[in-house]
């Protein structure tokens, strides 16, 4: 088939270069618009910018995705269909036009996790099975007709980054997939609601940090889920300073006791933070201005104030 891909962080490279290395032909790639970046505001090209480049692939940057000349050039393009990876959510003017249709990789099964970060929050609920979709576009966010579902187990362990790069590969392969079976001419599966989905809202400052009233549970699922971007964070009072510290890494440990919830104390060389169901033992962390560490390593330069506690 002849296909126009649209796409823009690293997740969606691995589709890409599956696309590219398989019999079907990638007529176009369309992706956001370079953007300034780091401290020094140089234009910052997305990852599959990158490989499209490399890749010697025709590439489209549209600001507008309804203006019209570039609506004109996806029609020349005489693509079978669209398929859509980490992009923006589509007008019906571009995801009407290719006869096969538009398809969407999403990194959930769906209808539970619509939305922005279906990673992340899988993690962060603690849930034991996720997976990837494919599904036709519509005009609402993650609400289309399926076509494919492929399960993936998560580990007990698992961060937002180990599952991402077991994910990728995953919903590549099951684009592919997608691709053969579009070709029998499928009834593809309206998304029926049973009123227990979950959503994968966007991460913001707000619900990405730490609730020391949440259960031990939830806090150990909101770090790994979001490390190692955007990172959990909480307040800590240090004498006379308040620090932002972001958690990376941490254990945490169910026992009762008697201690002082919210206190911060250095044991045996390990930053411990007490919580009602037990301790949170933090093992890699970032403090304001200063780059990610290890506890230990930290510990060599760095004190915690007698009394230091969690806002």
């Amino acid at each position: 088939m002849r296909i126009v891909f649209m796409g823009t962080p690293q997740f969606a490279v691995y589709a890409l270069q599956a696309l590219n290395e398989s019999e079907h032909d990638v007529v176009g790639v369309v992706t956001s618009v370079d953007k300034p970046a780091g401290r020094g505001k140089q234009l910052r090209q997305s990852a599959v910018k990158e490989y499209a480049v490399a890749e010697k692939l025709h590439l489209l940057q549209p600001e507008n995705l309804k203006d019209s000349a570039f609506t004109k050039e996806l029609e020349f393009l005489n693509a079978d269909v669209f398929i859509i990876v980490a992009f923006r959510m589509l007008p019906k003017t571009v995801w009407s036009i290719p006869l096969k249709g538009t398809f969407n990789l999403h990194a959930s099964l769906l209808p539970n996790y619509r939305g922005a970060a279906p990673i992340n929050w899988a993690i962060i609920n603690n849930e034991t099975i996720t997976g990837a979709t494919t599904f036709y576009i519509d005009d609402k966010i993650d609400t289309g007709a399926i076509l494919l579902k492929e399960e993936l187990a998560i580990e007990p362990t698992e961060t937002v980054g180990s599952l991402h790069d077991k994910l990728a590969p995953l919903g590549a392969n099951l684009i592919l997939k997608t691709l053969d079976y579009i070709a029998t001419n499928p009834t593809p599966k309206p998304q029926l609601l049973t009123g227990d989905e979950k959503e994968a809202p966007k991460l913001t400052k707000e619900n990405t940090q730490i609730d020391w009233k949440q259960s031990l549970k939830y806090i150990d699922g909101l770090v790994r889920g979001l490390n190692p971007y955007p990172v959990a964070w909480l307040e800590i009072q240090n004498g006379a300073s308040v620090l932002k510290v972001k958690i990376f890494k941490a254990i945490p440990i169910n026992e009762k006791h008697t201690l002082r919830i919210g206190n911060v104390f250095i044991e045996d060389k390990k930053i411990k933070i007490v919580h009602k169901e037990g301790i949170l033992i933090v093992e890699e962390l970032q403090l304001p201005n200063k780059k990610r560490m290890y506890a230990q390593a930290l510990l060599n330069g760095f004190t915690f104030e007698n009394g230091a506690e969690v806002l």
